[in-house]
């Protein structure tokens, strides 16, 4: 199964919902918390529908709606999304609203919009699209099985559009919980510096990516999704070179057909030490890049790494604040694979290509 990338949106902590630039000034954070750059949401949504939106809604709705005017496409024929966490903001309304006033006299707008589906359900609404709809909460492969399900979906509608796309949001309380069971690094760590702190922890973060996914040909695409697999709970050995291979054999593909590894690595010493045999396997043959230390450790972390995939196939051209030696960039740029995973419980992998 593989499909066409044909237009993107994408909100994070860099200034990303431009498509007209490419990563040209990276954002720099002196804290554990990253928070998305928004943009000006009225040049995308009306003011009278904007005041009633909740702060990840906005986020979702105007990356769906920079996603789709991209692709040139009014009206997809699916919409699929993930989240891990879903609505929190408006689920910690609604439960303190709960607390507050003694289970009397809540407001149902919090109610309405907690639910995880709110995103995909409001997209929808908004551009009258009455087509396949589904939301999935998988955690740290969310956007895995949302891609997984567009993908299907396509092979066997190849004339349709899907809309497919993953949202996540960092609420004050939920980084203070985290942080407390010793999630996030201490101290005013720079995210440009983050796989030089070896203190225990990563980076928090939060973004809104949507892709519209086609298996036509067109002169606007930016790049091909070859390939896709998500593996749960291998245990503690050292799994990524052979799950590597082993899913690069499946698509007749070796190490060597590489040009670019993108890899999840977040600053976490614990976390990192996965990559560990994978970055020995292919040093000196294949350039490797990061890219959590500009959005962020989130469950919806993989979205952010196939919008810059995406991008560097169709511009040919790697910023040089995720190459992890900039020294090493490979000349043409054809395939690229991204090796994430969280807490090594969840792995997963994407591979991209030039069209």
């Amino acid at each position: 199964m593989e499909a066409y990338i044909r237009g993107i949106g994408n909100i994070s902590p860099q200034a990303t919902f431009d498509n007209g630039v490419f990563l040209e000034e990276i954002r720099e954070y002196r804290s554990a918390r990253l928070q998305a750059i928004e943009p000006d949401y009225k040049q995308y949504i009306k003011p009278i529908q904007l005041r009633r939106m909740s702060r990840l809604l906005r986020m979702g709705v105007t990356s769906a709606g920079i996603c789709l005017h991209d692709a040139g496409i009014e009206k997809p024929g699916a919409i699929i999304t993930g989240t891990g966490l879903g609505m929190m903001e408006e689920t910690e309304k609604f439960l303190n609203g709960i607390f507050d006033n003694g289970e009397r006299l809540l407001n149902p707008t919090a109610f309405i919009q907690s639910t995880h589906n709110t995103v995909g359900a409001h997209i929808a609404v908004m551009l009258n699209c009455n087509h396949y709809n589904l939301t999935y909460v998988h955690g740290p492969v969310s956007f895995e099985n949302a891609l997984l399900d567009s993908l299907m979906w396509l092979a066997e509608k190849p004339d349709d559009k899907v809309l497919t796309g993953g949202v996540e949001e960092l609420t004050e309380s939920h980084f203070i919980i985290t942080d407390s069971i010793h999630f996030w690094k201490k101290g005013g760590i720079s995210n440009l510096d983050l796989l030089k702190d070896k203190n225990p922890g990563t980076i928090a973060g939060e973004g809104a990516a949507f892709f519209l996914l086609s298996k036509q040909e067109d002169p606007g695409n930016y790049a091909i999704i070859k390939g896709l697999s998500t593996r749960f709970n291998p245990g503690k050995d050292h799994i990524a070179v052979r799950y590597t291979e082993e899913f690069l054999a499946s698509h007749n593909l070796g190490m060597d057909d590489i040009d670019l590894m993108l890899l999840g690595l977040n600053g976490d010493p614990v976390s990192d030490e996965t990559y560990r045999p994978l970055l020995q396997h292919l040093e000196g043959k294949t350039p490797g890049a990061y890219f959590k230390h500009l959005c962020g450790e989130h469950y919806l972390a993989s979205s952010f790494a196939l919008w810059l995939a995406a991008r560097i196939v169709k511009s040919q051209a790697i910023p040089a604040a995720v190459m992890l030696n900039p020294g090493q960039a490979p000349g043409k740029i054809n395939r690229i694979l991204i090796y994430n995973h969280y807490q090594n419980i969840h792995h997963s992998l994407m591979l991209v290509t030039s069209c």
